[in-house]
């Protein structure tokens, strides 16, 4: 199962004089976590490095921003990866302290400075979810109302014509059951349409 964070965490560390600000926070998309990493830059000028990782589905990637190829996008990413984290965006700006880590050092403290972050987080599993569309009589418009509360649907659309026509989303375990009680309560007036 794959978790996103309830909110962003941080963590500081100083190693051998250098300091890692790490954070870990969830993101929307590729767009929205350069955004983050611009702003970082911005708020962080005098800083050595800012360096990230983005898991989010097909648009993962990682940056070492100037540090040695692999040492600390690639070990940032992996943390997410470990944890089962999606949707989450991990930076660590580094001020350099004058003393050199090595390849080693680097990516210890890359990763240590998420880990550190993640020890502080609230995951929340992430439960894919599923998009129906159905149409009723207007008879059963406050039945499917009713069950769509009770299943902690999502209404994204109704449609008043000929019928009333639903567009929800609810988690994709729960839709088989939720269909065939609908069905039952409707006693089989209910026509599921492709959503």
């Amino acid at each position: 199962m794959s978790f996103t964070l309830a909110q962003p965490v941080h963590s500081e560390l100083v190693i051998k004089k250098s300091r890692f600000i790490g954070c870990v926070q969830p993101v929307a998309d590729r767009a929205a976590a350069l955004a983050v990493v611009a702003s970082l830059r911005a708020e962080h000028p005098a800083a050595a490095h800012v360096c990230w990782a983005l898991m989010a589905g097909g648009q993962s990637a990682a940056n070492d921003d100037g540090e040695p190829g692999g040492t600390a996008g690639r070990p940032m990413l992996e943390v997410l990866r470990h944890q089962e984290i999606e949707g989450s965006l991990a930076t660590v700006v580094r001020y350099f302290g004058g003393v050199k880590l090595g390849a080693g050092g680097l990516v210890r403290a890359y990763t240590d400075a998420i880990a550190q972050a993640l020890l502080g987080a609230t995951l929340v599993p992430l439960v894919r979810q599923r998009t129906l569309q159905c149409a009723v009589p207007y008879a059963l418009e406050g039945l499917v109302r009713r069950e769509l509360a009770a299943a902690g649907a999502v209404l994204d659309a109704v449609q008043h014509g000929d019928d009333v026509l639903f567009a929800f989303t609810l988690p994709e375990p729960d839709a088989k059951a939720f269909i065939a009680r609908l069905d039952d309560a409707a006693q089989g007036r209910v026509v599921w349409q492709p959503a």
